[in-house]
């Protein structure tokens, strides 16, 4: 058993945690515990590996084999001959992995960094014990494990057919028919990108509709889109999966009635969801405060509560303990522990109002701050306005033939706060951007409508068009 190691600074995970390794600890001995994820043993957590960035490599293909369907609108005839799985694979991961593997690399040869490769349980505060036995203590730790896919116990769930996220874009050969579990943000977006490449895809959801943590227009409009481009069945909750003695897998479902289905497949993807790591570094064991769904509770300063108080010099951030498990999310909250670890006297708090996503399917949607029906609870219905927009009101929007895209915002009548966007449609997360700036810096809609100039005739219109329709009111200095 090796020696037990003391160190200034232990930092558990390497996705976003790895970036607290800042030249302040140049002279200073850090450890960096990281077991890789599952599926590759891949170094630099999951957005890198299994996550944002190789599934945003697959949306972009995706969309454009579908582009014969946007030509088609407009007179032009196109068409898709098919997509190279195989090529699609190897260009994204070739990429992902040289990253992945000289990020490993670059960690492994500093002088001061010690890189432990193995899964860790804590054994206090401030120390844990490595899968081999190696002890570590530090004087600073930070706990940034992320999270992994939910996977529900039911029959045949191990099957070599039945992937999650961390899995599915390394298949060895395309799907012809994937049977996908789930109606969030992971499985619409797999959605997208395996039917337009070309996948008969099937999407299970055990409530109505999709995306239904969104605001209800919105959701019911995504819906209503992707009961189009593939085959989605609702109020559906998977009992099992058994292997086919002529290739694939047949899942068996339970309806909300109590009904028995069957559906084949070539491949089946679990996408119900994420869950912390907590449990696997056994937070709970060492008298870590924990959330009801097992996310570590920290203060505004993302320090680690231990009995409803602050552990001094421990530290959380990420999918761990974020309740928004958003890569942006992540890197803000390790911008604030990196300094927090290194002026532990001067210490700021994170900020996570306006946080912004977007899921990358087909169509693309966009959201930040409250839904319609949050606002109307938080302040009352009556002083809420809100605007919808049409991408097809817009000469943009003309230009493209579109019928369906949306853009809607939500604001305070009173004083034109501006409370939430929410958008469905082309580009959905680039034309959010400017509501999110608006909401960080307070600006009120009708400053952020008319205290700028917007280009004509851009998309960006759509959401000029929505500012300007909101009813607020109009500031004493107001621009013209």
């Amino acid at each position: 058993m090796a020696s037990p190691l003391t160190a200034d600074l232990a930092i558990i995970g390497s996705g976003s945690g790895n970036s607290l390794i800042t030249p302040f600890w140049d002279d200073k001995k850090v450890v960096l515990a990281d077991k890789g994820i599952d599926a590759t043993g891949a170094f630099g957590g999951t957005c890198l590996n299994v996550g944002c960035i190789p599934t945003k490599m697959f949306v972009r293909p995706a969309h454009l084999a579908r582009l014969p369907e946007e030509a088609a609108r407009v007179g032009v005839n196109a068409q898709t001959l098919g997509a190279d799985w195989a090529g699609i694979r190897d260009r994204i991961f070739a990429r992902v992995d040289a990253i992945s593997s000289g990020g490993r690399q670059y960690r492994e040869e500093l002088a001061h960094v010690e890189l432990l490769s193995e899964k860790v349980t804590l054994t206090g505060t401030h120390s844990f014990r490595t899968a081999s036995g190696q002890q570590v203590t530090a004087e600073q730790l930070v706990i940034a494990a992320g999270s992994r896919p939910a996977v529900p116990e039911v029959p045949g769930i191990g099957l070599e057919q039945v992937h999650t996220s961390e899995t599915i874009m390394r298949l060895e050969e395309f799907p012809q028919r994937l049977l996908i579990i789930g109606g969030g943000y992971i499985a619409c977006e797999f959605a997208g990108i395996f039917s337009g490449l070309g996948s008969e895809v099937t999407q299970l959801n055990r409530s109505q509709g999709l995306m239904n943590q969104l605001d209800a227009e919105i959701a019911d409009a995504y819906s209503a889109q992707a009961e189009q481009n593939w085959t989605v069945r609702y109020q559906r909750t998977l009992a099992g999966v058994v292997e086919r003695s002529e290739g694939g897998v047949t899942a068996h479902v339970v309806t909300s009635d109590g009904r028995a289905e069957e559906y084949d497949a070539d491949v089946v993807l679990i996408a119900i969801g994420r869950v912390p790591n907590s449990d696997l570094v056994g937070a709970a064991e060492a008298g870590l405060d924990l959330h009801a769904d097992g996310r570590i509770a920290v203060d505004a300063y993302q320090r680690v509560l231990a009995g409803g108080e602050p552990v001094e010099g421990l530290y959380a951030l990420g999918d761990i303990s974020s309740e928004a498990m958003l890569k942006h999310v992540a890197n803000h909250e390790a911008r604030v522990v990196a300094h927090n670890l290194e002026n532990p006297g001067q210490l700021r708090t994170a900020r996570h109002e306006a946080i912004p996503s977007a899921v990358f399917s087909h169509p693309e949607i966009a959201q930040v701050g409250l839904t319609q029906q949050q606002a109307m609870d938080q302040i009352g219905a009556e002083h809420v306005t809100v605007k919808t927009q049409r991408y097809g009101d817009t000469a943009y929007g003309w230009a493209m033939e579109d019928e369906t895209g949306l853009f809607k915002i939500i604001a305070d009548r009173r004083n034109g706060q501006i409370l939430g966007a929410h958008a469905v449609g082309y580009q959905a997360s680039n034309l959010i951007q400017p509501v999110v700036q608006a909401m960080s810096f307070g600006t009120d809609a009708y400053t952020a409508a008319r205290g700028q100039y917007w280009i004509h005739p851009a998309l960006m219109e759509v959401v000029e068009n929505a500012l300007l329709g909101l009813e607020v009111p109009v500031p004493a200095d107001a621009p013209l």
